[in-house]
């Protein structure tokens, strides 16, 4: 396995561990209780678990790509977390937008709720994860 490779299968690996325990914590404080409120008659009964893992896989490899940049040596902590920032306002804006758009009495609280966590989670997985692997990001990954 190449360096390159191998430097970002850990920045995943470490960023996924991190996502997954903060955003439980999320749910479980946060968006249950408000999805409950606010929007239960659109819930359904039980989670799809597929799509709840598939949206993370692909999730957190958006977060390592666009925050974390485990092969962007040069990039600094704050640009790590900027772009972490965006990539969560971007995506949790498209789906809490999208659900204000079409779906029946969708609350603007919770699309804007969910827009902020997005943004402000990316944003500490990546401070966590840079911090974390300091060395590692630190210098180039040859090739």
């Amino acid at each position: 396995m190449s360096p390159r490779t191998k430097n970002w299968l850990t920045a995943y690996v470490v960023s996924a561990v991190i996502f997954a325990a903060l955003d439980v914590v999320w749910i479980l404080l946060v968006a249950n209780p408000q999805y409950q409120s606010q929007i239960g008659h659109l819930l359904a009964p039980k989670a799809n678990l597929g799509g709840a893992v598939l949206f993370y896989v692909i999730f957190v490899a958006g977060m390592v790509h666009y925050g974390v940049r485990p092969n962007s040596p040069e990039a600094t902590l704050r640009q790590r977390v900027t772009g972490a920032a965006l990539f969560g306002f971007f995506t949790y804006a498209t789906w809490a937008l999208t659900g204000l758009s079409v779906l029946k009495d969708f609350p603007a609280v919770v699309a804007l709720t969910d827009i902020l966590w997005g943004a402000a989670a990316c944003s500490i997985v990546t401070w966590a994860t840079a911090t974390l692997l300091r060395r590692r990001l630190s210098r180039p990954a040859v090739a």
